[in-house]
């Protein structure tokens, strides 16, 4: 019987003493601190709950929660008793839920008590059972359900090509597609990770990513589970809270927005981050000023890495050597990498721009029945085309653009089409377009190209249609109104001209 991510993340610490999680309180005292062996023991507890309510091995459990020790510790009872993780951001709205849901054919839906409502005829459609888990991860029906079980729990038994984790990731078309990690994607990759940053049982992590996606979810914590580091846990970046707490930590783990807010307050210098080791960046593309800023500042080079949702981390900046601002390192050990011709696929010079493929035990299954997207996306040899434009200069990888229309903004990655369907419906709109243009603190942010007089548009009806269908993350910031959209001969609109034309919109 084996189970690779339990027998190697946390078996190993089922009676290790020393602290996971650093509670840390506002005043910046500690209030308790949860040991490894106290986690172990409350994923079995998860793991049980699980079984309880019905799950087997393969069976989904979808859940939109707050980051919390309880949140990881489902994630984690999901790997020992065999069932497929899939984490949702707590912005997406009921309609965005019923799709995963539905699409996944989940068994249980976890949310927050204050979602329950509308979600609860969500699973009642689709016939699924609701728990619910407060943002803290004190109370709650799944809470009540997790403490009445035993602290054991006899691990399910997989293999390496078993899936872990089903994560949705945009797309080409409108649909989000279901991205299946194994057992082996995670593994592999926070194995390769752990050595090359150098994390050890004296690093203390400094955690404020959101734990529903690839960064800080599987990196991050798979990371410091493997390594035997501490974590100070926080529930969402918060740049107060963050600068009280870097005497404590180690590392960091980030987007380029901490950073640039970090950056805008005069308290972060050289002796705030003096006890730090390593800044990691990635999730969305770090300015060039940034990375020259930061280390005039604190002293500090960032790490900038590459990966996405499809194969976790694909390359890293050297941890002792050269990190080339601008670039994101090199292929990691184990990962291969070549520049491609978009149209052709065949394999490009150095110093040539085309589309980035990889290959390696990090890269997914497939999609989620999507064979055709599957096939589309990921070679018969194993390579999967990414979408990212890049070149290959002395080994280091520059990402120079997409050629897909995703926008990546602060991490979280847009869609356009799913917004243009929203804009669309609304009266006085003939058509638009949505782009991503550069941002100083977001990476790219989201413009909504609008066809339409701007006195013909009920304002608030626009924004009540935007706010009701769509998550935070994904609203256009700003909107521009115009006579027509730029199209070539087939009638294509050029985004490349709109996004050239509105690049400086948030630079100004």
């Amino acid at each position: 019987m084996a189970n690779p991510l339990y027998d190697t993340l946390l078996k190993p610490h089922s009676n290790n003493a020393n602290v996971m999680f650093h509670a840390v309180g506002q005043n910046g005292n500690l209030i308790g601190d949860i040991t490894f062996s106290e986690f172990v023991q409350h994923s079995a507890q998860c793991a049980n709950a699980l079984t309880e309510a019905g799950l087997e091995p393969g069976d989904r459990v979808v859940a939109q929660i707050g980051k919390s020790v309880a949140s990881l510790a489902l994630y984690c009872g999901c790997v020992q008793s065999g069932v497929v993780y899939l984490p949702l951001n707590t912005a997406y709205t009921p309609a965005e839920v019923e799709y995963f849901v539905e699409d996944s054919g989940a068994k249980l839906l976890v949310c927050d008590p204050d979602s329950a409502n509308p979600l609860n005829d969500i699973a009642k459609r689709h016939q699924i059972q609701l728990e619910t888990q407060a943002s803290d991860g004190q109370t709650g029906s799944f809470i009540e359900l997790v403490a009445a079980q035993a602290k054991t729990f006899a691990t399910a038994d997989r293999t390496d090509d078993d899936l872990a984790a089903l994560l949705y990731t945009s797309g080409t078309t409108g649909r989000s597609k279901g991205a299946m990690l194994t057992q082996d994607n995670l593994l592999s990759n926070a194995v390769v990770l752990k050595d090359l940053w150098q994390f050890t049982t004296d690093d203390v992590l400094l955690h404020a990513l959101p734990v529903f996606h690839t960064h800080g979810l599987f990196v991050a914590s798979n990371i410091c589970l493997l390594a035997g580091a501490s974590m100070l846990f926080e529930p969402a970046f918060n740049t107060d809270r963050v600068i009280d707490l870097l005497p404590r930590a180690t590392s960091m783990m980030g987007v380029p927005t901490f950073y640039t807010r970090l950056l805008a307050d005069d308290r972060f210098n050289k002796t705030l981050t003096s006890n730090m080791r390593v800044f990691i960046c990635g999730s969305a593309p770090l300015l060039a000023e940034t990375h020259v800023q930061f280390e005039q500042t604190t002293g500090h080079r960032i790490l900038e890495r590459y990966g996405m949702t499809e194969t976790n981390m694909n390359t890293s900046n050297p941890y002792d050597g050269d990190r080339r601002a601008g670039t994101v390192g090199f292929p990691l050990p184990g990962v291969e990498l070549k520049i491609t011709d978009p149209n052709t696929g065949k394999n490009l010079d150095a110093g040539e721009i085309g589309t980035i493929e990889v290959r390696g035990r990090n890269v997914f299954k497939g999609y989620w029945n999507m064979p055709e997207k599957t096939a589309e996306e990921l070679r018969a040899n194993g390579f999967f085309i990414t979408g990212d434009l890049g070149r290959l200069d002395d080994d280091y990888v520059t990402i120079v653009g997409r050629n897909k229309d995703l926008i990546i903004s602060g991490g979280y990655n847009i869609y356009p089409k799913e917004i243009e369907l929203v804009l669309d419906e609304q009266p006085g709109v003939i058509e638009s377009a949505v782009i991503g243009v550069p941002h100083p603190d977001f990476g790219e942010s989201v413009v909504g190209v609008l066809v339409g007089s701007e006195s013909d548009i009920d304002a608030n009806a626009l924004q009540s249609a935007i706010d009701a269908s769509l998550a935070r993350f994904k609203h256009p910031r700003k909107l521009v109104f115009v006579d027509s959209l730029p199209r070539n001969a087939m009638s294509k609109v050029q985004k490349n001209e709109l996004r050239a034309q509105y690049k400086d919109l948030f630079l100004v």
